[in-house]
């Protein structure tokens, strides 16, 4: 008999895999697609190599490769399961030659180092569990002054609208997502974001881990965050 999958880790997510793109749509409040643009765009248009950290199925992989014609981005996941669906939209998308998926973790990320010229993460670090060590190794794969960027959610606040915002995520998304996976499964994620350190706490966390001062853009009304660091 295995052990249950633990919360957050890559056996989690292959048992949610196939519901995972619409559950993301519940949680962001229908703006992660959006959102993966515009992180996609903060790597600027000179990066070739590109490590989609966490990429899950694959639509930044797939978001990067469309906006940086001359990119290759290779995209590493835990989750087996998560990779499989990721392969499929690949494969129609054709773009084989250009995205390959790996299975790994961030802690120890499955790359030489300076092997990219900069890195993209969406809706993954606050899934593992040594945040810092984390960091520490995209700073260790990614070229000197290369871009880290970091998208997160987050617990919307500081602005008029974000009560509306806080609602959702907190009333009519729980009720939504309990359709699409288990109970413990989206309590997990839901706690996950209200867990997951204040925007200023995480920068300090970030320049402690050599990627500079950085930068910290909130999006839709603080539903999520944008993160941007330097390789060291």
């Amino acid at each position: 008999m295995t052990d249950a999958p633990s919360d957050g880790s890559g056996r989690m997510f292959d048992r949610i895999s196939d519901r995972y793109d619409l559950l993301n749509r519940v949680m962001s409040v229908g703006s992660d697609g959006r959102w993966r643009r515009r992180a996609v765009g903060l790597l600027g248009p000179d990066v070739r190599e590109v490590l989609d950290l966490a990429t899950g199925t694959a639509d930044v992989a797939i978001e990067v490769a469309r906006a940086i014609p001359e990119s290759r981005v290779v995209g590493v996941d835990p989750s087996v399961g998560m990779l499989r669906v990721g392969g499929e939209k690949v494969r129609r998308a054709g773009l084989e030659g250009r995205i390959t998926l790996r299975e790994g973790d961030g802690e120890k990320i499955p790359a030489e180092d300076d092997a990219f010229d900069g890195s993209i993460m969406a809706f993954g670090i606050r899934n593992v569990p040594d945040r810092a060590a984390c960091l520490r190794e995209l700073g260790r794969v990614v070229r000197r002054g290369g871009p880290i960027v970091l998208l997160e959610l987050a617990e919307p606040e500081g602005h008029p609208l974000a009560f509306g915002a806080r609602f959702w995520k907190r009333h009519v998304a729980p009720r939504l997502g309990a359709l699409l996976s288990s109970t413990s499964e989206y309590v997990y994620l839901e706690r996950s974001i209200r867990a997951f350190p204040r925007p200023n706490e995480f920068l300090g966390m970030m320049r402690d881990c050599g990627l500079g001062e950085g930068e910290a853009i909130p999006l839709t009304f603080g539903a999520a965050t944008l993160f941007v660091g330097r390789a060291p």
